[in-house]
Formats: structure tokens, sequence, C-alpha cells
């Protein structure tokens, strides 16, 4: 990062350890949402930048991955103390470029320090298995080695957490890591880029490229790019998986998302209502696994939809660097006026609207990004609004009759990544929980993200690949298996042999 002559905040690459400017003669504005100005100015990369990346990746590579995992765990150990000490740093920037309030920008680094925390237990992730006297005088034994550079295309919504979904547990596992982080909000990247070099690690290991659709194509193209990991909507998911399984990559893609809450009339109704304000209207929406849809079924929804209107009115809607505030502003304009178009579409659907957040206006801060809460009763299935993925501030509720047919509305959508049920019954909990076709479930917990030992990810067309991000699923993903059978001449008997090997 460099500052120009007007006080504009320059934001680059990180490569093979140090600052390195774009080429493209491409560059994009960075704004402060809250107050509509320009921040800062990030270079969008080149082709040629992103090989200069990969060339730093592959050269830092073979000592890297034959450094002991004791070794990487150490240096990973510093990295989660660096994280911790500048985790308020980190969370300001972030509020700044993207919006969200402070306190939720600082769990958001939290929970990424979390994933950093397991990648610290490496040694024990990497331990294989090992079977004596399979056959005379024959012992098989498995270890999982890594793949070579690897790279993370991340979203705008959590631009440090989700990075830390991925290069963690690939770094540690003796792999080297070429992020592509969202232009929208890049700063952080670079802080952490700054941060593991503190902490040690080599050069070439951990390095970042700036950009947009120009650099992903030329990580997916890269023949030395072994695996690519994603987050972000479905359509770019697809082609990400589709264009990365064409070329042999090891590909995990994760996509949208529509995520439903389901209110059972025995639910305690204030819960409810707790729950799905923090989970529809938190980070103004803008969350893969925030609730947009409220299932209401029979009697719960006259009960709860007073409740619902009352707090979405009540909102505290302002600066996310104001401690009052419960909401901040949408992270683009553009993404504001493509949200408000969707309620536009629900209003000439026939939907009830009955919270319209379309005219907000915060004093004193009139320029920039904000929309209100906003709530639809008497959504249906067929409407666009119920269907595709909003990513904003907008709660879609239907009413349905029954638990049967409230879990039959979820598991018709195309998506399937998290869901969520409110009851005081434990056979509907288990019901619910079985039967349901989304990855991840909570019951009376309407954002069931998996801690960092479990791993994210959801079902259908929410997810692009066959493994979770994070957890053990990640450590396979970055990792393959190897087998080996070994015996020695005593054992071995004279003769070529024709038929299959047996045990004996």
């Amino acid at each position: 990062m460099s500052q120009t002559a007007d006080s504009l905040l320059q934001i680059d690459n990180h490569v093979n350890g140090a600052g390195l400017e774009t080429t493209s003669g491409k560059r994009q504005d960075v704004f402060n949402p809250a107050t509509g100005d320009v921040r800062a100015s990030v270079g969008l990369s080149s082709a040629e930048d992103v090989n200069v990346a990969v060339a730093a990746a592959k050269k830092a590579f073979p000592a890297w991955s034959e450094t002991s995992p004791i070794k990487r765990a150490r240096l990973m150990f510093r990295f989660l103390s660096l994280l911790q000490d500048n985790k308020d740093k980190l969370a300001e920037v972030i509020t700044t470029e993207h919006g969200k309030v402070f306190s939720d920008a600082r769990g958001e680094v939290e929970r990424g320090i979390d994933v950093v925390e397991f990648a610290c237990g490496i040694p024990q992730l990497l331990k294989g298995d090992y079977s004596d006297q399979v056959s005379t005088g024959m012992d098989n034994w498995t270890f999982r080695q890594p793949l070579g550079v690897v790279a993370g295309v991340t979203p705008f919504n959590f631009p440090v957490m989700v990075p830390a979904w991925m290069y963690p547990v690939a770094i540690a596992a003796g792999n080297t890591f070429v992020l592509k982080p969202s232009p929208t909000d890049p700063t952080s990247s670079l802080m952490i880029a700054d941060l593991m070099k503190q902490a040690g690690f080599p050069d070439g290991v951990f390095n970042v490229v700036q950009g947009d659709k120009v650099a992903v194509d030329a990580l997916i193209e890269h023949p030395d790019v072994e695996a690519l990991s994603f987050v972000g909507s479905t359509p770019i998911a697809n082609y990400i998986y589709e264009n990365c399984a064409a070329r042999g990559k090891r590909v995990q893609a994760l996509g949208g998302a529509k995520n439903h809450l389901v209110v059972m009339p025995d639910a305690d109704m204030d819960k409810a209502v707790d729950g799905l304000i923090g989970a529809a209207y938190g980070s103004a929406g803008e969350r893969c696994m925030a609730i947009s849809v409220a299932v209401l079924v029979g009697e719960a929804a006259d009960r709860i939809m007073p409740k619902l209107t009352e707090r979405a009115m009540a909102l505290r809607i302002g600066s996310g660097m104001n401690e009052a505030s419960e909401m901040g502003p949408i992270v683009t304009d553009a993404a504001r006026s493509r949200i408000s178009g969707y309620i536009d579409v629900g209003v000439s659907e026939g939907a009830e609207l009955l919270v319209d957040g379309r005219s907000l206006q915060v004093p004193g801060f009139e320029d920039g990004f904000f929309l209100g809460a906003t709530l639809f009763d008497q959504v249906t299935p067929e409407m666009k609004i119920y269907r595709e993925e909003i990513f904003g501030p907008v709660l879609c509720c239907v009413r349905v009759d029954s638990l049967d047919e409230a879990i039959d509305l979820i598991n018709r959508h195309e998506f399937g990544n998290g869901t969520s049920c409110y009851t005081r019954n434990g056979h509907v909990a288990r019901t619910f929980g079985r039967r349901i076709q989304v990855g991840m479930v909570g019951i009376n917990v309407p954002i069931p993200v998996p801690m960092a030992w479990q791993g994210f990810g959801g079902w259908k067309k929410s997810l692009f690949g066959d493994m979770h991000a994070y957890g053990e699923e990640g450590v396979r993903f970055y990792t393959k298996q190897k087998s080996i059978m070994q015996r020695w001449p005593a054992d071995m008997e004279d003769g070529a042999e024709f038929s299959m090997p047996v045990a004996r």
C-alpha cells in the first residue's frame, strides 16, 4: 500500500514477501459506504501479474513442503498471536470498506482466528494410518502430502473470515497460497500478508493478487495452480467449478443461498423474532448465511408478524463505527440499487410490503449507501423475491400449514446452504434435522455456521465440488493421500507373480 500526493491510498499486490504494483494500468475505486467517499484505489491485476505471483509460490513450495509440520505449526501460532493483537485494526478496516457494524466486523475476525487456531493442530491432522502384516512380511500405510500452489478467490462480505477458511489450513498442510480478494474491500488482505511476514513465514508462501475476472481466469488457466477455492454467487461458482474441473484442478466452489427459518406454533415467539431480526438484517443481509425467508407454520404467522414489523421498523441504522448502530450501509451504491429493484419487483408481484427501506436517510450520512430494513408478508414460492438471492436487508415471510409443508418448501428450493427451525418440540427438531435437504441446520440457532473443526458447506446449488471448507474436510481438500506397501528381500518369494496380489 502507498499514498499519492492527494492522500488517496494505493492498494496493489503482495508477492514474494513484498508489495508489488499491478501492471495492467487499470484501477478501481474503493469506497467508504457510510459516507460515499472514495478512500482508496485498488489495482486490477493482469494475467502476467498473476503469473508472477504463481511463480513466486511455486518457487517457495519445495522448501515449504519439506518443512516439518511442527515447524509450520509454530509459525502459525506466531501468526495467531499477531491476529489477536491486531483484530480491532482489522475490524475497523472491514467496517470502513464494507460497512458492517464494528462489533460484527470484530466477530468476523474472531471466527477467522478460530480457523487459524485449528490449523495450528496440523501435526495431528496430518497423521496417517498404518496396517502391520497386511500380508506375510508386508506392511501398508497411508499419509497425506500437500498439492503445491493453491489459490483462493473470496467475496466482499467477509474479507477476513472467508480467506481464513482457506489459507491457514492450506499453508499449514504444506502448500503455498495465492489469494485473490474482492476489489471492493481489499485492504485487509494486505494487512494479513504483512502479519504473515511478521510471523516469519518464508517469502512466497502467501501472496495476494488484487483484481477482477481477468485475475480469476488467469488462476483457473494457470497450469501450476493445483486447486482453487471460491466463495461467491452460484453462477460464478458454477463457472469456476466447470472450468477448473475441465483442467483437472481440484475445486471447491461455494455458491449462493436462500436460507429459510421455520417458526413452529409452539416456538418462543420473542426468541424467534430475535433470531429473525439479527439473522435477516445483521450485516445488512450481506451474508451467505443470512436468513432471507421466514416460514411461518399455522398460527405462528399471526402471532409473530406484528412483533417482526415493530422490530424491523425500530432497527437502528447508521455508520458501522457508531456503537448505537445495529445495521450499517449497503456495500456499494450499485448493490443498493439492485436490492431496491428487488423490492420494486416484490411489490409488483403482489407481496404485502409491511416495512419499506427504500427511502431511508441517515442524518449526517446523506451520501452513504444506506437502505432500511424491508419486510414482506404473503410471499409465495412463485415470486422472484422468494426464488432468487437478494443479498440485502429484505426478509420474505411465507405462510404454510404444517411442518411437512415447510420441509417440502425448503427441499424444493434450488439452494441448500443453511436453514433453521424454532420449536420447543424434540420430535419436530429431530424430524426437521433429518429430512431437510440443506447442508447446515440450526435448531433454535438462526445462523448455524459450523465451528472451525466441523467444516462449512451447503448442498445442491450452494456448493460445487465434493468437500466443504475448513475443518478436516479442508485438510483433505488441500492434501492428497499416498499409500505405501513395503516388504524386504528376506520376506519375498522367488519368481515372478502374474496373478493379482492377495493376502497370504
